[in-house]
């Protein structure tokens, strides 16, 4: 028996189909299903702000800045476009201007000068170093600015590590007793904040105790608990000259493809005494600071690295994009991700945005 084709579906004229007044009125034979309209929320810009579920605040910023030796320098970082290293003196006006924006917060980060470091990074514990010097004049010129400080040896080695170098291996313990002697000038200093960024297993709670015996009960810990071994720090590394002169950071900084393990490395963190944890780099790891979000009732930072500042700025220079906007939505996104903070080298550009 042959088959009969199939017959095409009647198409309903567009003038045949209810007019939406029409479809749950009074007397309807037929009544249509009541009709959900998201749309409707996002009718006006006064509307989409009430609803809005993140919002992006100056409050939320830290602002990275690059310190140097010298008088009257401002050098700006080839890979970084709008960001440079300061000599101490134009670093306090960038600070004030930073604080005239409404930006609570700085991190610092060193220039330090080839015939000043060594395998041991003795220069990061000088109490007329650097950063020290930095520090007390920052808090005499900008009192109100909370000053956060990198503890870390990688600025200060001849090997570009974040840690000492034996035979080609990073030492920990070692390493961490140099850490220690670090944090604690930098709280001598009068630094806020120590960061300690090294990935060396136990130093968040060797510098808690030393912190707490040395009376400094009132300078926290923000612990880089999950900072991965990054191709995306390379201009950061650029900036402070402070990339490794042999191998990689892989030994001690995370594998990339991880996101269990930062729940491991942010309980250690919390365990021994952290005030806040960090992921970093930020835009390529939402899903890791979502998961610390859920994890911890503790602040949690973000740090929209190097890397991803300069892509933006690398594409913006071409027009391919929108700089403000995408800087924003890249912003936001770390924030709706779970991020309380975020370190960026965006934040004066963010800071006037909102202000606009």
């Amino acid at each position: 028996m042959s088959s009969s084709p199939t017959s095409a579906p009647t198409l309903q004229p567009v003038a045949d189909i209810a007019a939406p007044e029409n479809r749950t009125g009074a007397g309807s034979e037929t009544p249509y299903p009541p009709v959900q309209r998201p749309r409707r929320l996002r009718r006006t810009d006064a509307l989409r702000r009430m609803v809005r579920e993140t919002v992006l605040t100056v409050d939320d910023l830290i602002y990275p800045l690059f310190v140097m030796d010298g008088e009257g320098q401002q050098q700006e970082v080839p890979s970084m476009p709008g960001c440079f290293r300061y000599s101490l003196d134009l670093l306090l006006a960038e600070v004030k201007t930073a604080s005239d924006l409404g930006i609570g917060a700085i991190a610092l980060f060193p220039l330090i000068p080839p015939h000043q470091k060594d395998n041991a990074g003795t220069e990061s514990y000088n109490p007329e170093g650097l950063i020290p010097r930095a520090i007390r004049a920052i808090k005499q010129a900008v009192p109100q600015m909370l000053v956060i400080t990198d503890v870390a040896l990688d600025p200060y080695s001849s090997a570009g590590h974040d840690g000492i170098v034996k035979a080609g291996q990073i030492l920990n313990d070692e390493t961490v007793a140099v850490l220690v002697k670090q944090a604690l000038m930098h709280a001598e200093a009068g630094a806020d904040i120590v960061a300690p960024s090294d990935m060396m297993d136990g130093r968040v709670g060797a510098i808690r105790q030393a912190l707490d015996a040395a009376g400094w009960i009132n300078v926290g810990i923000l612990a880089y608990s999950a900072k991965y071994a990054s191709a995306y720090y390379g201009p950061f590394r650029d900036a402070l000259d402070s990339a490794p002169q042999f191998g990689d950071k892989k030994t001690y900084q995370m594998d990339a493809a991880n996101a269990r393990e930062a729940i491991k490395e942010v309980e250690l963190d919390i365990a021994e005494g952290a005030d806040m944890v960090m992921v970093k780099p930020a835009l390529a790891y939402l899903d890791v600071i979502g998961r610390i979000k859920q994890h911890t009732n503790l602040p949690v930072a973000a740090y929209n690295v190097s890397g991803e500042y300069a892509m933006i700025k690398a594409a913006a220079q071409q027009g391919w994009i929108d700089e403000q906007k995408v800087m924003l939505e890249t912003l936001t996104s770390m924030k709706r991700a779970g991020a309380d903070v975020i370190l960026t080298y965006f934040a004066k550009a963010v800071a006037l945005a909102l202000q606009a």
